[in-house]
């Protein structure tokens, strides 16, 4: 059982060992969470290539060999190569550094999965079937890609703003999360889910203006 978490990589060094397709999913996922990405392959897709030149990854052009990582203190370690023996290896340094390991050839002894994802701005939806069936977990984010269409990104930008308004009106908390349990109603939801902001915003702003006159 994982447990559910979150994590800000930005500046955090993060390493992948390994230079095909699967690296090179796992090397975009972290570029956009901001991480400092180290690849160790002798060989780079051409995307992985394109963003070495470009300087936004680090390359070591050869095969993994111990005691590669011992000075990189790594918080993450992907061993995404075709090699278990290879994967193993990098595995079990990884851990004797202090860094949390994802194995693509050995799920069952991997320390931490990357579930299936998508963003709408700072919305962010993740799957998870913790690794039992990835294809599933990618099927059912298509799904919700739809429930979720990409009007939720500026609504949440437009809720961010009432949410500083709300501290206003409330002195405590959790007075505020239920104005909040009411107002973000099924109807509003549906709007929002339509493309039709200005009119979920109104709805929330009329509830704002109501609390304001009944106290």
């Amino acid at each position: 059982m994982f447990y559910p978490m979150n994590l800000d990589l930005t500046g955090r060094r993060c390493i992948v060992v390994g230079g095909g397709k699967v690296a090179e999913r796992k090397v975009l996922g972290l570029l956009q969470a901001a991480g400092k990405v180290t690849l160790i392959a002798p060989k780079l897709t051409e995307r992985l290539l394109e963003l070495a030149h470009a300087g936004l990854v680090d390359w070591y052009e050869l095969r993994y060999m111990k005691g590669m990582l011992k000075d990189m203190k790594p918080l993450l370690v992907f061993c995404a190569t075709d090699n278990r023996d290879v994967n193993e290896q990098a595995a079990e340094e990884a851990r004797e550094e202090g860094a949390l390991v994802n194995d693509v050839t050995e799920p069952e002894q991997t320390d931490f999965t990357v579930p299936s994802s998508f963003r709408r701005g700072d919305l962010l939806v993740t799957l998870s079937t913790e690794g039992v069936s990835p294809a599933f977990s990618r099927a059912l984010r298509r799904e919700l890609e739809q429930e979720f269409p990409e009007s939720f990104g500026p609504w949440l930008e437009r809720l961010k703003e009432m949410r500083a308004e709300m501290k206003e009106k409330f002195s405590s908390s959790d007075e505020r999360q239920d104005f909040w349990r009411q107002a973000l109603s099924p109807r509003v939801l549906d709007l929002v889910r339509c493309g039709e902001l200005e009119q979920a915003e109104a709805e929330i702003r009329n509830a704002i203006t109501d609390v304001g006159a009944e106290s």
